[in-house]
């Protein structure tokens, strides 16, 4: 199998916009981009999404007994169209994504409840970040990164009625995910790719 390295490369648009005037640059970047939407747009999404979950409005999709899944991530869809897929997804311990990313589909979360810690390749090295209840995080093309539900300690042990959840947006909607390893050499392989329009790897 070939390995993949994720490394910066150079971008005519990127590079062109530099001399332009900003509502051109606008326009430029906008069309070299596989959606309409930005991840301002995502961000907004998710942060919109969040609001309607603690509102009510989406109790309808949520487990009708109450409870939770205990022994895997579980995930309804919130709200799809041609540009964007909205998703709420539940967390549980010791299950972590697999460093993966979105194919060609931006992405964005927010944190609803709980905490998460991400694993994000940057080149070198994972760096890791903890999101708790009101952070967002966007992701563009060729984000790598591996995502699990954080350490009690950072969010307090959540009760059965008070899950680890957050709501993701991705534009446009996924449609494959691929998954990678680092090396001993300290550079990052492709594993497989798979067909899915699950978000943030098999979720139930």
């Amino acid at each position: 199998m070939r390995s993949s390295v994720i490394t910066p490369t150079y971008h005519p648009v990127a590079a062109a916009s530099a001399r332009l005037a900003p509502e051109v640059t606008e326009r430029a970047v906008a069309s070299a981009l596989p959606t309409r939407l930005r991840p301002a747009d995502l961000l907004r999404l998710t942060d919109e999404g969040a609001e309607d979950v603690l509102a009510g409005r989406y109790d309808h999709l949520l487990p009708a007994d109450g409870r939770w899944p205990a022994d895997s991530r579980w995930a309804t869809r919130l709200s799809t169209d041609d540009e964007v897929d909205v998703w709420l997804i539940s967390w549980v311990p010791d299950q972590s994504t697999e460093l993966h990313d979105h194919a060609g589909s931006l992405g964005a979360l927010t944190v609803l409840s709980g905490a998460l810690s991400e694993y994000r390749w940057n080149g070198r090295e994972l760096r890791n970040r903890t999101l708790t209840a009101g952070d967002q995080a966007s992701f563009p093309l060729g984000w790598v990164h591996d995502v699990v539900r954080a350490p009690d300690q950072f969010a307090g042990a959540p009760a059965p009625g008070n899950p680890t959840l957050s709501v993701h947006a991705y534009s446009p909607p996924l449609t494959a995910m691929s998954y990678y390893e680092v090396t001993g050499h300290g550079t990052l392989r492709r594993t497989r790719t798979v067909l899915t329009d699950q978000p943030e790897g098999d979720v139930k």
